[in-house]
């Protein structure tokens, strides 16, 4: 199975919100993304609407020709959103008013009828249900249980240990090392349940070789990365250099 690329494009509505004017376009951001060859557009929709706004929905589920993964919280808010815009796919999230960016996977244990309810409702309407969550063997066997049909690993500890990391060897390559074997056996438990698995935040060009490496990822979310490149090289670059960072399955 081929490893999709889905770009999160909501830093491009960050600045747009920024001066609260047109541009830059989300709809000619996810457009481009497309022509460079992205498998997908993934965008956050916050309940403080930060940066995506309910109209981009819209207007991407009518622009968007590949796959469109609307994350969002599981309130009934969001819910009532997603039943109108019908995106390919939902990604449950945690979510805190006051976070610069997701601070975690969500606790789907400590949250077990709630996250059921939520997948039940996608699952319904036939949105793919997946569920954001830290590479933690409680948590994939509760995804499980309240019938996920994918969870996308919270890659933020690999990614933090990797700025730490200096060569092969010291603590921060150690740290590394551990974190990405938590990804790696997470992975594999997950795919034991029958979920698919993604992937995603904090990756980057030189980190994201690591985990493409682990066989049972099909999807990687990535967003921030690539937005910040694309200001030195443009768009298109930043998503094929990222494509290529991903085949090659090796460091940077």
């Amino acid at each position: 199975m081929s490893v999709r690329l889905n770009i999160n494009i909501d830093h491009v509505a960050t600045v747009r919100q920024a001066r609260r004017a047109p541009e830059p376009s989300v709809i000619g951001a996810a457009m481009a993304c497309e022509q460079a060859g992205a498998d997908g557009i993934t965008v956050h929709l916050r309940g403080d609407r930060r940066h995506i706004q309910d109209n981009d929905i819209r207007l991407l589920r009518d622009s968007v020709t590949t796959y469109l993964n609307l994350e969002m919280a599981a309130t009934e808010e969001m819910l009532d959103i997603a039943r109108q815009a019908r995106p390919d796919a939902v990604t449950l999230v945690a979510e805190r008013p006051n976070e610069i960016t997701t601070e975690g996977g969500l606790d789907v244990k400590s949250n077990k009828d709630a996250v059921s309810k939520a997948v039940d409702a996608l699952r319904e309407t036939g949105m793919l249900a997946s569920l954001f969550i830290d590479p933690d063997p409680a948590q994939i066997e509760v995804a499980h249980q309240v019938g996920a049909q994918q969870v996308e690993l919270c890659t933020a500890a690999y990614a933090e240990a990797m700025l730490g990391a200096r060569g092969l060897h010291g603590e921060g390559a150690v740290r590394a090392n551990q974190e990405l074997r938590r990804l790696r056996e997470a992975a594999e438990l997950a795919a034991q349940y029958g979920l698919l698995v993604a992937a995603g935040h904090g990756l980057t060009y030189r980190n994201v070789g690591g985990v493409a490496a682990i066989e049972q990822i099909v999807e990687f979310n990535i967003g921030h990365n690539i937005v910040a490149r694309a200001i030195f090289v443009g768009l298109e670059n930043a998503v094929k250099e990222m494509r290529a960072a991903i085949a090659s399955k090796k460091l940077a």
